[in-house]
C-alpha cells in the first residue's frame, strides 16, 4: 500500500519564540513541512530553517495570502492530505494523527480540528473569540443547516479537494470561506476534538480590538455574502 504523502502549512508571522516547539512537536507523518513568513521581521525564517522546515516568504501580510502561497508551492509535487497548523503553539500539533485519521479512512475530504470546552486551557480563547466562534457557528447552522461548532485554523483536507474550493481569501475569512465553499459544495466533512492552551506571544488578532472588530465583521460577511451568492 502507497503511504499517504502529508504536507503541513504553518503560516508565521513574528513566532520566532514558538516556531521550534511547533516544529519539534509534530509527528514524523508528514512528506513536507512548509513555514511561510508572513513578513516577519524577528528569527521566525532563521529558526524554522534551523528546525529542518521549508521557509517561504510571503510579503504581503495575512493568513490567507499565507496559506495561498503554500498552496502556490505544493503545487510542484502534489501531497494526497494538506494540513494547516498555526505558528504560535496553541494547537497540540502531535494531534495532526487524530485529524487526518478520518480522510485516510476515506471517510470524509476535510476536517476540523474542534477546540472543545473540555480540552481547553482556561483562558486559551478570549470572550470575544468564544462569543464570535459560536455566532459564526450559529449563522452557519441556520443559513446552511450546518454541524460545525469551531473555525478552528487547525484543519486537514485532501489536496484534490483543496484546489476544487478555489480559495481567494487573503486574511482573517480563510477559515470560514473553506468551512463555506465544503458546505456549498456538499462535500464530506467531520469535526475531530483537539486540544487547546495559551499561545506564545501576543496574538495579531485576538490581541488587539483592531484585529479582533476586523477578523469578526470579515467573517461574518464572508456568511451572509456568500449565502446570496448564486
Amino acid at each position: 500500500m502507497n503511504k499517504t504523502k502529508i504536507s503541513i502549512i504553518i503560516p508565521a508571522y513574528n513566532e520566532e519564540k514558538s516556531i521550534g516547539n511547533v516544529i519539534n512537536s509534530l509527528p514524523e507523518v508528514y512528506d513536507k513541512l512548509v513555514v511561510v513568513n508572513n513578513g516577519s521581521n524577528d528569527s521566525t525564517e532563521i529558526i524554522a530553517k534551523q528546525n529542518g522546515a521549508i521557509v517561504l516568504f510571503e510579503k504581503k501580510r495575512g493568513y490567507g495570502n499565507a496559506c495561498l502561497r503554500g498552496i502556490e508551492f505544493l503545487k510542484k509535487s502534489p501531497p494526497d492530505i494538506v494540513v494547516f497548523i498555526d505558528g504560535d503553539f496553541s494547537d497540540y500539533p502531535q494531534e495532526i494523527i487524530q485529524l487526518i485519521r478520518p480522510i485516510e479512512e476515506k471517510k470524509v475530504d476535510f476536517v476540523v480540528g474542534s477546540r472543545v470546552k473540555s480540552l481547553r486551557k482556561k483562558g486559551s480563547l478570549t470572550l470575544q473569540q468564544i462569543f464570535g466562534n459560536k455566532l459564526a457557528c450559529f449563522l452557519l447552522k441556520i443559513l446552511y443547516k450546518s454541524k460545525f461548532t469551531d473555525l478552528g485554523p487547525f484543519r486537514a483536507i485532501k489536496w484534490n479537494t483543496l484546489l476544487d474550493l478555489n480559495m481567494i481569501d487573503k486574511t482573517y475569512g480563510w477559515t470560514v470561506e473553506m468551512q463555506l465553499k465544503v458546505l456549498r459544495k456538499k462535500i464530506p466533512y467531520a469535526e475531530v476534538p483537539v486540544s487547546y492552551r495559551n499561545r506564545i506571544g501576543k496574538s495579531k488578532i485576538s490581541g488587539t480590538l483592531k484585529g479582533t472588530l476586523f477578523a469578526g465583521i470579515k467573517i461574518i460577511s464572508w456568511i451572509i455574502k456568500y449565502y446570496f451568492k448564486k
